[in-house]
């Protein structure tokens, strides 16, 4: 499985020439490949060209005479194979600025329903353009509400625009986008799991709470997020279980009570304490969710946060244990 898309840097003296002949023809030998100018300027100094796949394949170069910087989402040519990969953030700021420009026109091109939602659009680029992704990720907004039950697809994708433009993960966009994963296999389960951490991360900042994503932890472990409100910080994990129509467990209550259990009897028990459980139900219908906030099932877990949100963002759920956050049920 390829990751999300990354800048390969490779510095030395790049002319038009070179481009053609270590790139572009290795690119269409393999692939069949149009060399062409790009959408957009380059940034001031470089030069650049677009190459487009026939497959459906896309990489940018662009080059200064020193530094040069491929971004693609196809095969690397055999030129550039021992060249470093670098983040969005490693490389100079007008070059992520310009490649950003040249993939987002295209992904809105290609999918003019991800227009309207635009820092969406961005946060998610290096997976809904990465090389085995493009196709799976975008399904999973579009066909699938992002894991939302008896949503549209805009009134979901609506709700994490509303998040994402707080720009509270902004910094940490290539780790969070990169959990929807770039498989060419539409894995609805590990996808849904992921945006529950999007859920959390949106109730936490609602109620005013600075969130880091990612802590490492004396196990070896990484905790979801830690929140911090009025100088104290908060550790707080999360888990999603699925509705009973995708799973084997036969109540909705049973669900629950076997999800938080597998992340409370491993991870947390290690932690030995001090992390908040939110196990996320948004995955369940209304039936479903109604048998469970009702029953108030444990989660072998205190203190733990049990609740869904809709994509109007009304939570709604409960607690078990002293939790010690803004929690408003």
């Amino acid at each position: 499985m390829a990751r999300p898309l990354r800048f390969r840097y490779a510095p030395g003296r790049w002319d038009e020439a070179r481009v053609r002949r270590d790139l572009y023809d290795d690119l269409d030998s393999n692939l069949g490949a149009t060399m062409e100018a790009p959408w957009f300027k380059p940034p001031n100094g470089f030069e650049a060209v677009r190459f487009e796949m026939d497959n459906g394949d896309v990489a940018l170069f662009c080059w200064d005479g020193e530094d040069a910087y491929w971004m693609g989402n196809t095969e690397t040519p055999e030129a550039l194979w021992r060249t470093d990969k670098k983040g969005f953030e490693e490389v100079p700021r007008e070059v992520t600025r310009w490649v950003t420009r040249e993939l987002t026109a295209q992904l809105h091109e290609e999918s003019p329903w991800l227009e309207p939602y635009p820092h969406l659009s961005w946060f998610f680029l290096p997976v809904f353009l990465s090389k085995d992704g493009r196709e799976t990720t975008r399904s999973f907004f579009h066909d699938h509400a992002a894991g939302f039950p008896d949503a549209t697809r805009d009134e979901a994708l609506g709700f994490y625009e509303e998040f994402l433009a707080t720009g509270v993960l902004d910094d940490y966009r290539e780790v969070m986008a990169g959990k929807l994963g770039t498989s060419e296999y539409l894995d609805l389960t590990r996808m849904t799991a992921s945006m529950g951490e999007f859920n959390v991360g949106k109730f936490l900042v609602d109620r005013g709470y600075d969130i880091v994503p990612e802590i490492d932890v004396t196990t070896g472990h990484a905790i979801d997020y830690r929140a911090t409100k009025n100088g104290e910080g908060t550790l707080v994990e999360v888990t999603r279980p699925l509705p009973t129509s995708k799973r084997s467990a036969g109540t909705p209550v049973a669900a629950v009570r076997d999800t938080a259990e597998t992340k409370s009897g491993g991870q947390l028990q290690e932690h030995g304490g001090g992390v908040v459980l939110f196990v996320d139900c948004s995955s369940f219908p209304d039936d479903e969710w109604r048998a469970v906030r009702d029953e108030k099932p444990e989660v072998h877990h205190r203190p733990a946060v049990v609740f869904r949100v809709r994509p109007d963002g009304r939570f709604d759920g409960y607690t078990k244990g002293r939790v010690p956050l803004d929690v408003p049920f």
